[in-house]
């Protein structure tokens, strides 16, 4: 593995057993054993349902899984879910509760820009949640690979923070540019990444895979705009207040994008 990667995979080693704790908490857990569609921003999942009409049985990937809500959400409507992530850890955290669920998932570490485990043509569909593109150095070979593990037709969706995002501070009052969109990275002592869309497009392009639909979106809620430890200082009006590009310039912007594509 290059510097990068290791960093990156130390750091989210670290993380698991910390600030990420919360994403597996019993009531967290609960909500998607009770909705397993709330692992998705509804618009992201009608995309995945037109996409994908019928889940059960199909061989899913998710690269990069982080919290595995995603991986979670998958299996409990039917599909077979191999779960993929550079960080043992995150994987051995998410693995136990499987367990404690009597889930059949399959967690492989292994890092997305390569997936050297995964064999070609193995999979149905493959999704990427938020917060994956940031941490990856190399799109290209991040595209390259998924279209590989792709069987013939195979579909793929991404959804993540908008690219527009990027460039402007978390500042609910004002704007505040904080860098130029074109400045991509990396930023900071763990790398990170903020590509912008044609970087993505292009890498899903030059892969082979055939891109279908794209759509931009907005925060469902006005908890996209608040640190989770701080929701429950809001009162609703104040949450709803966030949504309104009046009262926050920001949510004049999409904050989420989500792409599908097809393997040629």
């Amino acid at each position: 593995m290059n510097n990068h990667t290791d960093v990156v995979r130390e750091a989210w080693d670290n993380w698991s057993e910390t600030w990420y704790l919360r994403y597996r908490t019993d009531e967290v857990i609960a909500k998607v054993i009770q909705q397993p569609e709330s692992a998705f921003h509804a618009t992201t999942y009608a995309m995945i349902q037109a996409a994908l009409p019928d889940i059960k049985g199909k061989r899913i990937c998710i690269p990069s899984s982080g919290n595995n809500h995603a991986v979670y959400a998958f299996h409990l409507m039917g599909a077979s879910v191999t779960s993929c992530d550079i960080s043992e850890k995150q994987l051995e955290k998410s693995a136990e509760i499987a367990r404690k669920h009597h889930w059949d998932i399959e967690f492989i570490c292994d890092d997305t820009m390569s997936l050297s485990k995964l064999k070609r043509d193995e999979y149905d569909f493959v999704y990427t949640s938020n917060g994956v593109h940031v941490w990856i150095d190399d799109l290209k070979a991040m595209y390259r690979n998924i279209q590989r593990i792709l069987n013939s037709n195979g579909a793929y969706i991404m959804f993540d923070v908008h690219p527009f995002m990027r460039p402007l501070a978390m500042d609910t009052e004002k704007l505040s540019v904080i860098k130029p969109y074109d400045l991509t990275g990396p930023f900071d002592e763990i790398p990170t990444y903020k590509w912008r869309i044609q970087d993505i497009m292009n890498a899903m392009v030059s892969s082979g895979l055939n891109v279908k639909h794209m759509e931009e979106m907005f925060a469902e809620d006005g908890t996209f705009w608040v640190d989770d430890d701080e929701v429950d200082q809001r009162s609703q009006h104040e949450l709803d207040q966030l949504c309104d590009w009046k009262s926050n310039p920001l949510a004049a912007l999409p904050q989420w994008l989500s792409i599908y594509a097809r393997k040629s």
